[in-house]
């Protein structure tokens, strides 16, 4: 029964955002659930004593990483930051501007595999706040923030809270060690309260908006929210 009722699914010849039209409105209500639940007081820790350093984190996928792959294109690297009127270009220095925050959390991949990584650098509201960064003329912040890869082939939108959260980190270690190019050096985003797909590596571009911006596996028929 559960196989035909998933294939009706799958072939349904309505869709929204080119998915069916009932998946979608389950994305829709993951998100409303998990946007609830999903508060600054809710964090994805890792109670343990054991040291993960040395230890490589797993790499999975590598859309996004066709340039930069190199030591020497790293030393020159910089991260356009666009907020409002704002509009920066940072090298990575800048982002150790900021005091050095880590957390060991379990990365969980949407393929359904999971794995204890201890992660440093700094909290993105923390970064938000030394550069004045996200909010609107009327002091409210905006929406969404977006990001992409610098060959523009990955990116992802995340609303607003989830960025906030304390645990979400613009991370340039992973296990006590500098982030290996496979792993999205110089710079990744680590948000351990939303699937992998969300932590995008290699950051090019960040963007704050009103306006939700493209999110590479939503467009592919996954759960844009992607949080749990």
């Amino acid at each position: 029964m559960g196989i035909i009722v998933f294939k009706y699914i799958q072939n349904s010849s309505e869709r929204i955002d080119g998915t069916p039209v009932l998946l979608r409105h389950s994305f829709v209500w993951n998100q409303k659930v998990w946007s609830k639940l999903s508060t600054h007081n809710k964090l994805n820790l890792i109670k343990t004593k054991k040291s993960l350093k040395g230890l490589d984190p797993r790499v999975n996928g590598d859309i996004g990483l066709s340039e930069f792959q190199e030591s020497a294109d790293i030393k020159n690297y910089s991260i356009e930051v666009i907020s409002g009127s704002t509009k920066l270009n940072l090298p990575v220095s800048s982002f150790k501007s900021t005091p050095k925050i880590g957390y060991t959390s379990e990365f969980r991949c949407i393929e359904g595999w999971s794995e204890d990584t201890q992660y440093a650098g700094t909290r993105f509201s923390d970064f938000m706040a030394f550069y004045d960064l996200g909010k609107k003329s009327d002091g409210t912040y905006y929406q969404y923030v977006g990001l992409e890869t610098p060959d523009k082939k990955y990116y992802v939108s995340i609303d607003i809270e989830s960025m906030l959260h304390p645990q979400t980190i613009l991370a340039y270690e992973m296990n006590e060690e500098p982030i290996s190019d496979d792993n999205g050096a110089p710079l990744r985003l680590i948000i351990p309260i939303k699937y992998g797909i969300k932590s995008l590596k290699r950051i090019g571009r960040i963007v704050f908006s009103d306006t939700r911006p493209p999110d590479y596996w939503a467009e592919r028929g996954y759960d844009w929210y992607s949080g749990f």
